[in-house]
C-alpha cells in the first residue's frame, strides 16, 4: 500500500453556481457517506481548509488567494492508503465534490 493525497477543489466564488442552502445540506450529507465509506483507507486525519487563503510570491508580496486566473480553490484534503493510482482514482470518482463541478487531484507520496 502507498499513501495518496486527494485534494478536493471547487469553485467557491462564482455566486451563480453555488448550491442553495437545501442543496448544500444534501451535499454535506453525501460527504459524510463518502468519508464513512473510505474510513478504512484514511492514512491521516481528514482536514478541511478555508477556500480563500493567501498567495505569497517573491519578496514581501501577499495577495488573497487562490490565483486570480483560477476559479477553483482547495476545500479540503485527505491522505489515503491505496494499492496504486487506479485504486486511488476509483475512490476519488466517488467524491461528492464532483457533484458540484469540482475536481479531485491525486498525488502519490514518494
Amino acid at each position: 500500500m502507498s499513501e495518496f493525497l486527494l485534494v478536493f477543489r471547487r469553485d467557491y466564488k462564482t455566486k451563480e453556481i453555488q448550491p442553495s442552502p437545501e442543496k448544500l445540506q444534501e451535499h454535506l450529507a453525501h460527504w459524510q457517506v463518502f468519508f464513512t465509506s473510505i474510513k478504512d483507507k484514511v492514512a491521516k486525519p481528514i482536514q478541511r481548509f478555508d477556500p480563500l487563503g493567501k498567495i505569497v510570491t517573491g519578496g514581501t508580496s501577499t495577495a488573497d488567494g487562490p490565483y486570480a486566473e483560477v476559479t477553483q480553490s482547495i476545500g479540503g484534503l485527505v491522505i489515503i492508503n491505496a494499492a496504486d493510482y487506479d485504486e486511488a482514482a476509483a475512490i476519488a470518482q466517488t467524491c461528492p465534490v464532483l457533484e458540484l463541478g469540482g475536481t479531485v487531484e491525486i498525488r502519490q507520496a514518494v
